[in-house]
């Protein structure tokens, strides 16, 4: 029978807590969360591996979780990641210390019953951070461009949206302020907006050099409306999609499931969870958004079709988050089967079959109504006359 050591962490960025199960009672330690602290934990592991000891370890997830996951498992020990937000019994427990928490984790790591986390892989998590460190740099744009239209508003003067997208329209913006005197206080907002915007565009050209030549990214390209930031941003959240098991458990990680409460006959369904990155779910919105605009190619799909139904009964934004759903659906098996997007799929050819019995019908009755025009007109004239002088003599004889 082989000996297991179920050691339960506490992790912080300055210090890390352990609690070992044994038979005689819970044994604890602390160390620092440094190269030298995470040595010496390493010195007991080797004892006990010398001992012919199988050690296991439960860590939950934080910033500095890969490292030290990394350092352990080149030790030999089997390293749990915990998914903190289905471990209630630590983040909502009344007796809130280090050695308890380390105590709890090693108690459910002997039980197994541990909710497991997916750490994504070194490519993925150097594309994520790329991706937040473009989000924060265009948040911060908008911050400033809100400024300048504030400017405007109190001037007076016209604030046409947009115009400080470009490099000229942020100049002529410029200009006309000079003139009422407020150029000064705009000047440092608009080479704040410059400068950010020169390092948006090198984190983009980053991102496309990180993701030549990648096939998840290219598969993603084939959609229309897809571009390079958003197929690189699904690419890096989406990591490995053989982990999802269906379509529906990867619509569920990007938080585009509605929550479901039953309990008896009573079922109660919500907005969508919002659990999973918020970055991926913005991917997925913005990937409809482009779809729609491409109204002359994609105004014959079923899943736009039906986006243009939903809003008109329950808004845009509900439609929105409904084709976003689907589109992670599509996506899903894309990815899962390797394959390119499909724009045939996205007709219905039962109802392109009842569209075309449709037209051919009318054309057909306007053929026979140019026929008829082709005619004499003393005929067309008398036909006429002397059908209705029947019908309305038949009509009084049924009355009287």
């Amino acid at each position: 029978m082989v000996n297991v050591v179920n050691v339960g962490i506490d992790l912080h960025k300055t210090q890390f807590t352990i609690c070992v199960r044994e038979k005689s009672g819970n044994k604890f330690g602390k160390y620092p969360t440094t190269p030298e602290g995470i040595t010496e934990f390493l010195g007991i592991v080797a004892a006990w591996r010398r001992n012919r000891k199988q050690v296991r370890a439960g860590v939950e997830s934080t910033g500095n979780t890969r490292y030290f996951r990394d350092r352990l498992e080149e030790a030999g020990v089997k390293v749990t990641v915990i998914n903190t937000l289905k471990l209630k019994v630590i983040t909502e427990s009344v007796k809130k210390t280090d050695k308890h928490d380390a105590a709890t984790i090693a108690e459910f790591l002997e039980k197994d019953m541990l909710p497991v986390a997916q750490l994504c892989s070194r490519e993925s998590e150097m594309l994520r951070r790329l991706i937040k460190a473009r989000t924060t740099l265009v948040r911060a744009q908008v911050v400033l461009k809100n400024q300048i239209h504030g400017i405007l508003t109190a001037e007076g003067m016209e604030d046409v949206r947009g115009t400080l997208q470009s490099k000229k329209g942020r100049q002529q913006t410029l200009n006309a302020l000079n003139e009422c005197k407020n150029g000064l206080e705009a000047q440092t907002l608009v080479e704040t907006i410059e400068h950010l915007d020169k390092s948006v565009k090198d984190i983009e050209k980053d991102l496309v050099r990180n993701t030549e030549g990648d096939r998840v990214v290219e598969l993603l390209k084939s959609i229309p409306g897809c571009g390079e930031i958003c197929a690189s941003t699904i690419r890096a959240y989406a990591d490995d999609i053989k982990r999802f098991a269906s379509a529906k458990k990867f619509a569920s990680y990007c938080g585009l499931a509605p929550w479901v409460q039953n309990s008896n006959e009573t079922v109660h369904h919500g907005k969508i969870t919002k659990r999973g990155p918020e970055e991926l779910r913005t991917a997925m919105v913005q990937v409809v958004m482009g779809i729609r605009r491409m109204k002359v190619k994609t105004q014959n799909w079923r899943i736009m079709q039906r986006y243009e139904a939903m809003k008109k009964s329950k808004g845009s934004g509900r439609a929105i988050i409904a084709t976003a759903r689907k589109i992670a659906v599509i996506i899903w098996h894309m990815l899962t089967e390797d394959v390119e997007f499909d724009k045939g799929m996205m007709v219905d050819e039962k109802l392109a079959r009842k569209s075309e019995l449709m037209k051919n019908t009318v054309s057909l009755a306007l053929e026979a109504v140019y026929e008829k025009k082709d005619q004499p007109v003393s005929e067309k004239i008398t036909g006429k006359r002397s059908k209705k002088t029947g019908v309305a003599r038949k009509e009084k004889k049924k009355v009287g």
